[in-house]
């Protein structure tokens, strides 16, 4: 079968032309159909909630990069970026379209991915279902009106079928499942799966691939910025305090998940927020409680018949969701995008026990923190974890990273040399011993750490290195107790601490092994106690 490019374009044309083709559709409207159409249940909240069937987060196993020849030795191919030739993905794409063409309605949404207009992605999202396009409305950046919508010619088109299930024998996937992206076609498809987040990480992957070909860096982090228009930057794994940390009442928000940062500085890729809503109160984050409300779309919560929503019950997952505009937030910058940073945040749960609750990074420092990603996954997290487990992901953000993580580490460093920024690591998790001998340290001192850290105040304090990790603590911290900030102090038996704090860098130095000759110069400075 040869190639054909020209009938998937016709096929999509035909698609947007449709007279029963829903373009653009305002929030009420959007509402009217996923109610009328059963997709979603109203709760009292305001908000719409939305069941993602069986699938209630990604599906990495099942994500693809097409093999296209201008395209493929820039990828960094493996378990992540699974190839799948072109022949076979045009094949599933005309068959997904074909699908799609004999719908009654499908839902059209024309937007961006990126608040800085010089590096924004323009956009297509095709979805067969009504609270799939409220999604897309409510996570990318919107035009200001139908006419601009209308204006838009797409750079890149999300076709998404969730109904639509592939045949592995005869589809090329490894289950019903697919999530295909072409840089060549500029189409992400996705296929098999309800789970609606798919959309926001696969523009997140292009994002990845294109940006830092422009020398553009793309961080998997949060952002903010303070009344003197100082910004920082947050990375951190699931768990690590990210969104809670960077929800600052003193600070504005420039975005919570997705970041790029150019020549101007930083910017938001989403007009969204993706907040996790297992265990969600009023009391412990108001700002993303009370952004909840007409026009969110919650996933996989439990509603009852009242319409009443319990955030506390997991019956279907721990991973419910609540997605909706950035402008559901108070405190935010609007367009989001701010100068360039002043402070970098690193976030980690050691689990362990043992890393500082803060320590200033070198340059080498951070890379070599920045290539490992480490936090920690507890017991009962995931099937078979009874004991604590190092997590390492790569660059923060493994599982959407196209290229090479040198690339990503490369533009980061150049841009901390070349704006003098501070970077700490900063330990979220436990003291005084591992998980189920020691304690949580407070978030009420994390906060006084970070946000000291980000303030100034702590860029020339006197400083002590840590014999174990060779990390650089500060000595004194106000409003901090001293006994904390350096952990060997925490712990009754400095034997033990000693023992748990080898056998964690023992894993950091065998995971770093993966990255070959290619960072020995990271590995030689930046590594503990080098």
């Amino acid at each position: 079968m040869s190639v054909d490019t020209y009938t998937e374009t016709i096929k999509i044309k035909n698609l947007l032309e449709k007279p029963s083709t829903q373009f653009q559709l305002s929030t009420t409207q959007l509402y009217n159909k996923i109610l009328d159409n059963n997709e979603g249940k109203l709760t009292e909240l305001g908000a719409v909630n939305a069941s993602t069937g069986k699938y209630t987060g990604r599906s990495p196993k099942d994500k693809f990069i097409v093999t296209e020849p201008s395209y493929r030795d820039n990828v960094d191919w493996g378990d992540i970026n699974q190839p799948i030739d072109e022949e076979t993905f045009l094949k599933l794409y005309n068959k997904v379209l074909d699908y799609l063409g004999k719908k009654d309605e499908l839902y059209v949404f024309n937007g961006y991915a990126g608040s800085d207009k010089d590096s924004r992605l323009k956009l297509t999202v095709i979805n067969e279902l009504a609270w799939h396009n409220l999604f897309a409305h409510n996570m990318f950046i919107r035009p200001e009106s139908k006419d601009e919508a209308k204006n838009i010619k797409p750079n890149f088109t999300i076709v998404s079928a969730p109904h639509f299930k592939a045949d592995p024998e005869v589809d090329g996937t490894k289950s019903e499942t697919f999530v295909i992206i072409s840089f060549k076609h500029k189409v992400i498809l996705i296929g098999g799966t309800e789970y609606a987040g798919e959309m926001k990480k696969g523009i997140f992957s292009v994002m990845n691939y294109l940006l830092p070909m422009q020398d553009i860096m793309s961080m998997h982090c949060s952002a903010n910025v303070g009344e003197k228009g100082d910004v920082a930057l947050f990375f951190g794994l699931s768990g690590t305090g990210k969104t809670t940390l960077s929800a600052d009442p003193e600070r504005k928000l420039i975005g919570d998940d997705e970041h790029g940062w150019n020549k101007n500085g930083v910017f938001n890729i989403e007009g969204g927020c993706y907040a996790k809503a297992i265990n969600l109160s009023k009391e412990k984050e108001p700002q993303i409680y009370d952004a909840i409300k007409y026009g969110t779309i919650l996933e996989n919560t439990v509603v009852k018949e009242d319409g009443t929503v319990d955030f506390d019950d997991n019956k279907f997952t721990e991973n419910t969701r609540a997605a909706y505009p950035i402008e559901h937030i108070d405190n935010i910058v609007l367009p989001s995008k701010a100068a360039h940073p002043n402070t970098i945040i690193f976030l980690t749960a050691d689990a362990f026990g043992v890393i500082p609750p803060i320590s200033k990074l070198t340059k080498d420092q951070a890379m070599y923190h920045f290539l490992s990603g480490f936090t920690s996954k507890l017991a009962g997290t995931e099937r078979g974890v009874t004991e604590p487990e190092p997590s390492f992901s790569t660059c923060f953000g493994a599982p959407f990273l196209p290229l090479n993580p040198t690339v990503y580490a490369d533009l980061l460093g150049e841009l901390i040399d070349k704006h003098d920024v501070d970077v700490y690591l900063v330990n979220t998790g436990w003291t005084g011993g591992k998980y189920g001998v020691g304690r949580r340290i407070s978030l009420h001192y994390t906060r006084q750490m970070v946000n000291q850290a980000i303030s100034g105040k702590l860029k020339d304090a006197e400083y002590k290195k840590d014999e174990t990790f060779g990390l650089n603590i500060p000595v004194e911290i106000k409003d901090v107790p001293k006994t904390i900030l350096d952990p060997v102090n925490a712990w009754s038996d400095a034997n033990k601490y000693h023992e748990q704090a080898q056998d964690l860098i023992n894993q950091f130095e065998e995971n770093f092994k993966k990255f070959g000759s290619e960072v020995e110069h990271i590995a030689e400075k930046g590594a503990f106690n080098k």
